[in-house]
């Protein structure tokens, strides 16, 4: 077992301010790797606008601005995040949802060779359970 101790104890993370985290599920659950790109841009950056409930209220041209994407992307992250249950977005409002029980995979997919590598290990792996 590695015994971890701090690097800098001067600079421990700690919430001030705002409330934002991502819980160890969305890495060891296969919700990371469900994400497009944009989707996963997205996704941690409504995660780091939030309140303690999930809630923020960025407009799309603040959002496209900071993340240095096109309306196109943006809607079709939204879109992408949504259909997978991760956000629920009002036409003002955000709101960053807890989990669910496990990742849903896209209908959406473009044909993109490693997404379908994906969806094929999630349903050989889930055929073996």
């Amino acid at each position: 077992m590695i015994r971890k101790k701090l690097l800098n104890p001067n600079r421990v993370r700690r919430i001030d301010g705002g409330f934002s985290f991502v819980p160890h599920r969305f890495l060891t659950d296969g919700f990371l790797a469900s994400l497009t790109q944009k989707e996963l841009l997205l996704y941690l950056f409504l995660v780091l606008v939030s309140d303690r409930y999930g809630l923020s209220f960025y407009s799309y041209d603040v959002i496209c601005s900071l993340l240095q994407i096109t309306v196109d992307q943006y809607i079709e992250a939204r879109n992408g995040l949504m259909e997978k249950d991760l956000i629920d977005f009002d036409g003002t409002l955000f709101q960053v949802l807890d989990l669910p029980a496990k990742p849903i995979a896209s209908t959406n997919h473009k044909e993109d060779p490693a997404a379908i590598a994906q969806l094929i290990r999630q349903s050989l792996k889930e055929a073996t359970i």
